[in-house]
């Protein structure tokens, strides 16, 4: 991409041009996107327009185009990057490519949101990390449990919780196809080529070895798997919630590496990990925190139903023999919408996201201390 081009892409994200709204172009239109970025960026249409889509599959794209008035369709994500009408770029492509499009996004000059995870292993997170300094775009990983008011709410009460004894953090729920076959109806092409599903498989069992080195089990390889998607959400927050632990304590999986348990050293207390995923249609997931006179527990549910309230309930001691309890529900809204917006202002005011490559590379870190622990279990 010539100068004059990033430039004028700068001045459009930055409200400099002609228009003050982000171009987007998204690459992957699976279900996340359909059923929660899309109708995100459809509500927030003063800030984002979508100007082109990429996926590999031709129907998918070309329904989608029609659908939502999308013009500029490619089955390659290289074009999609390389477009003059493209701002910044959703990355919602499979995990394995997550990182070779992010890249590509970096390099053309664009802003980029990408999808938990951001990437496989660390090196492909400190490509990122330089890659994005280099060229001084905003990269966001999609944490949006972490955006939500909800969770901001708590992040600011438990500063007044005094001194923590114990935590937990916990993430219990039935495959997602459970909730989203009930809820909505994705656009799926039930005939991409098996030479395709061959090639995401193939990088991705690259990717984990890379990631965890040679002769590991296939249960602690799906258990990493598990960590980089569902529990990246669950550590992130724990993370920004109460800090970075000192170590791993312990870790083990089960069940073919479908449920783990962990527990975190924060010196003065222990943070206890877990998570699982069965075939019950709930969704079962908070944080908590315990000290001495109050308790805070964080309470998600599913994702895939936009706009249902995330809450924050406090136990304590009224300080005449009994209990108040409280459930607050700081503002409706969805955290997907909510990211949407810090990333707005991210790439509007030239600020570095708080879930940015660094940030993620802590997740990674603490994700490779719990395999060496998995595997003495």
């Amino acid at each position: 991409m010539s100068k004059q081009a990033q430039e004028t892409d700068s001045q459009r994200a930055t409200g400099k041009g002609s228009s003050a709204r982000i171009k987007i172009g998204i690459v992957g239109c699976g279900e996340v996107t359909q059923i929660m970025h899309w109708p995100s960026l459809s509500q927030l249409a003063e800030l984002y327009e979508v100007t082109a889509l990429c996926d590999i599959s031709p129907l998918v794209l070309e329904t989608l185009g029609k659908r939502w008035n999308v013009e500029a369709l490619d089955t390659d994500h290289r074009e999609l990057v390389g477009r003059t009408d493209v701002d910044a770029v959703l990355v919602a492509s499979p995990h394995a490519f997550h990182a070779e499009v992010t890249l590509a996004a970096i390099e053309a000059g664009k802003h980029v949101l990408v999808e938990k995870p951001m990437c496989m292993n660390q090196r492909e997170a400190k490509e990122i990390s330089a890659a994005q300094q280099k060229n001084q775009v905003v990269v966001q990983v999609g944490y949006m449990r972490r955006y939500a008011p909800a969770f901001l709410y708590a992040c600011d009460a438990v500063k007044k919780i005094g001194s923590i004894k114990f935590a937990r953090v916990r993430d219990f729920l039935g495959s997602n196809s459970l909730i989203i076959n009930q809820t909505s109806a994705v656009v799926r092409d039930k005939h991409l080529p098996k030479s395709s599903q061959k090639e995401a498989s193939r990088r991705d069992e690259e990717l984990v070895t890379e990631a965890l080195g040679g002769n590991r089990a296939e249960d602690v390889k799906t258990a990493y798997r598990l960590m980089l998607g569902l529990s990246s959400h669950d550590l992130s927050a724990m993370r920004e919630l109460i800090g970075i632990p000192g170590k791993v304590l312990f870790a083990a999986q089960r069940a073919g590496g479908r449920y783990l348990a962990a527990a975190f050293d924060y010196g003065a207390f222990v943070c206890q990990f877990e998570t699982g995923i069965d075939n019950i249609p709930r969704f079962d997931a908070h944080l908590e925190v315990f000290g001495e006179y109050k308790t805070l527990r964080v309470q998600y549910d599913t994702p895939y139903v936009r706009n249902l309230p995330i809450r924050v309930f406090t136990t304590e001691s009224n300080g005449q023999g009994g209990v108040t309890t409280s459930d607050a529900h700081p503002a409706w809204g969805d955290p997907f919408v909510a990211e949407w917006k810090a990333f707005y202002d991210n790439v509007t005011q030239n600020r570095l996201p708080k879930s940015g490559p660094e940030d993620f590379l802590l997740d990674l870190e603490l994700f490779t201390q719990m395999v060496e622990l998995m595997c003495e279990h």
